[in-house]
């Protein structure tokens, strides 16, 4: 099992962060206050400023200048086009990667894109692994954030007690790819307990129930889930101005689509709670919170 006791043992390293959004940056941040030197890009030149204040690292112009020099270069940012737009081109971090430096990409993007720059990555001597995230801005503000690789044994173990500085668990689930691909399990989860908690709650409350007691007491038992714990009551309270955007979720299931496409997987619950956001996004609800869901039922 992974431990910060992995993080304490490994030495400071000069690595690279590119994209400091609202996972990008606390991360990038646990990477300085763990005592790694850290060359943070974004896109924005103020926020990138206004992170190396925070947190004195350097800022870097282009993604290549950032990975000058740096043995891990991590990134999160958008969706497959963006981590293109950082790795590829003469300003990208490939061109500036040292052979044998390791590229580890948080995005959730497709596994189609990380097998690709897997590739290229190999062609030039480098490294790639797929390595997105679970746990939400809360989990990268507070360092316990799950991730889930693909890619190579020998690149996985450079990465891996790096990025314990801003997770619970780094875990190698298998070849390029396969980090991606278990992203997408996580993220059919979370729209199937979603939707359900959402139909349960407005049930309740239809039936003139104290919902926040009932969730209480149901929470104790076999109906028990984080998105219970976590967005049941501010369900309740149609609380829904923080947490993951609809917009992202929406970008995942997506993903999660066009490949079940490819691999013949059925997921006819999957696409039905895509189509539920898609009316919630009608609703004005693009950056609500995914608990939002209720709302649609309360129309």
């Amino acid at each position: 099992m992974n431990t910060r006791s992995t993080q304490e043992s490994t030495g400071a390293r000069r690595v690279a962060f590119l994209g400091l959004g609202v996972m990008g940056h606390p991360m990038a941040g646990h990477l300085a206050r763990a005592g790694h030197q850290v060359t943070a890009y974004n896109r924005s030149p103020a926020k990138a400023a206004a992170w190396a204040a925070e947190y004195g690292g350097a800022t870097a112009a282009t993604p290549r200048q950032a990975a000058a020099g740096a043995s891990l270069v991590f990134a999160c940012v958008g969706n497959d086009d963006d981590l293109r737009a950082v790795t590829l081109g003469d300003d990208g971090a490939f061109a500036g990667m040292a052979p044998d430096a390791v590229f580890v990409d948080h995005t959730t993007a497709s596994a189609a894109v990380a097998r690709e720059l897997h590739g290229l990555a190999r062609a030039r001597g480098l490294h790639f692994v797929d390595a997105p995230v679970s746990g939400g801005q809360a989990g990268a503000v507070k360092g316990i954030l799950t991730v889930m690789c693909g890619g190579d044994e020998a690149a996985f173990a450079a990465m891996q007690p790096v990025a314990l500085a801003y997770a619970k668990a780094v875990t190698r689930i298998g070849d390029s790819g396969a980090g991606q691909l278990a992203k997408m399990v996580n993220q059919v989860c979370i729209a199937g307990l979603v939707q359900g908690l959402a139909e349960a709650i407005a049930f309740g409350q239809r039936a003139g129930l104290d919902m926040p007691l009932v969730l209480d007491v149901i929470g104790k038992g076999a109906a028990q889930s984080w998105q219970m714990d976590n967005r049941g009551k501010t369900m309740v309270d149609d609380k829904f101005d923080f947490g993951f955007a609809v917009d992202w979720m929406r970008k995942d299931l997506g993903l999660v689509i066009e490949e079940s496409r490819r691999n013949g997987a059925q997921l006819p619950v999957t696409a039905l709670v895509d189509q539920f956001y898609a009316e919630v996004q009608a609703l004005g609800g693009q950056r609500w919170d995914t608990s939002s869901l209720i709302r649609r039922l309360k129309k």
